[in-house]
């Protein structure tokens, strides 16, 4: 049975330095990331981005590991990788859950899902998954 977690999150730290750069290249940075998330899932979340800024528009992609608990479990760990791009004021990310990264009563977890990080300081995530 298909199902929806509906989330917020706050990113607590934001540590980028850059890690490349020519006199032709796009300026690449790698940035380790607190985030700090509510609703149906929470708890805290670790991640690396790796971004590439061009003209108006930044790329990343990026490696999370979060401690997080959906819809009242025990928190557990699981993975999902990111990719997104910055475009006019908005970073959209699209996540997808890596097989066999859920424990416990997450495990046989699989899904997908998408934020939107925007001006303030609480932003929204969704994701459709299925467990079991």
């Amino acid at each position: 049975m298909k199902n929806v977690a509906n989330s917020r999150f706050t990113i607590t730290s934001w540590d980028e330095k850059p890690y490349g750069e020519g006199p032709d290249l796009p300026k690449l940075t790698r940035a380790a990331v607190t985030k700090t998330f509510t609703g149906d899932i929470a708890g805290e979340g670790h991640v690396e981005y790796l971004m590439m800024y061009a003209e108006r528009r930044l790329g990343h992609v990026c490696r999370p590991r979060a401690d997080r608990r959906a819809r009242c479990r025990e928190s557990r760990q699981l993975r999902a990788p990111a990719h997104g791009v910055f475009e006019n004021g908005v970073a959209k990310e699209s996540y997808v859950v890596v097989p066999g990264s859920g424990t416990g009563e997450l495990r046989g977890l699989r899904g997908e899902g998408t934020s939107a990080v925007g001006h303030g300081t609480e932003h929204p995530l969704t994701l459709n998954y299925e467990l079991g």
